[in-house]
């Protein structure tokens, strides 16, 4: 399975649900993939986890972000890359089976093909310090 097309995929979902404001629904997802053929059901059901569990999750998540994006609030940050964080954050934060290595490199990856590279930078800067404070956070427990 390609991973970084489900990761894709889920922005978009994420993407087009904060636009216009609809709530996630099975209506939605059949209408999201009527236009896109022949993916396998385990890359749809990858990016359907990241969109529930980041929507399930996003008061915690958008928490996360704001502490880690110091002088930067949710909304002065374009659409696309508050989501692209968003599900980054999710699995950094909550998927302990996906090294924060991959998370961030797809994230930045992602965000250079959606976004800009100054946003690429951007993302990279605030998803190092939730993968260094998550970190921190496992190193301090097990103990």
């Amino acid at each position: 399975m390609k991973r970084r097309r489900s990761r894709e995929y889920a922005l978009q979902i994420l993407f087009q649900l904060e636009l216009t404001g609809a709530e996630l629904n099975d209506d939605i997802l059949i209408e999201f993939w009527k236009g896109i053929d022949n993916e396998p059901d385990d890359l749809k059901d990858f990016a359907h986890r990241i969109v529930r569990e980041t929507l399930v999750n996003r008061d915690k998540i958008d928490e996360i972000i704001i502490k880690a994006a110091q002088n930067w609030s949710l909304e002065r940050m374009a659409v696309i890359d508050r989501n692209i964080l968003r599900a980054a954050t999710y699995e950094l934060s909550f998927r302990k089976d996906i090294p924060n290595s991959v998370a961030i490199n797809e994230a930045i990856e992602i965000a250079k093909k959606f976004s800009t590279e100054e946003s690429a930078s951007f993302i990279n800067g605030i998803l190092d310090k939730i993968a260094n404070k998550s970190k921190k956070v496992r190193t301090s427990t097990k103990r």
